[in-house]
């Protein structure tokens, strides 16, 4: 099996923008909306598959796709972080 740097790149690359869209799949979904989490959902599966086909075949590329998923998800909740868009309810007075 021959190493390809580009491959490896790709892989790194593709699993951070996986990891990005499952971030904020998971966030679209704790805030129940439907239509950005099955975007994000299709969006996550197309990027994965790349990957998941490079390492099966070559699995030195599994480190790239380790690497390159702590970064999405690294970054994203670092960087793209939201407040929620219903914040809660303020707390009743004691009686």
């Amino acid at each position: 099996m021959i190493f390809e740097p580009w491959i490896g790149a790709g892989v790194l690359i593709a699993t951070a923008a996986t990891d990005a869209a499952y971030v904020k799949f998971t966030a679209s979904v704790v805030s129940k909306r439907p239509l950005a989490a099955a975007n994000w959902s299709g969006i996550w599966y197309m990027l994965s598959s790349f990957a998941v086909i490079s390492y099966t075949n070559n699995w030195v590329y599994v480190g790239f796709a380790i690497v390159g998923s702590w970064i999405g998800a690294y970054i994203t909740l670092k960087y793209f972080h939201h407040e929620p868009s219903h914040p809660p309810a303020p707390c009743k007075p004691s009686a």
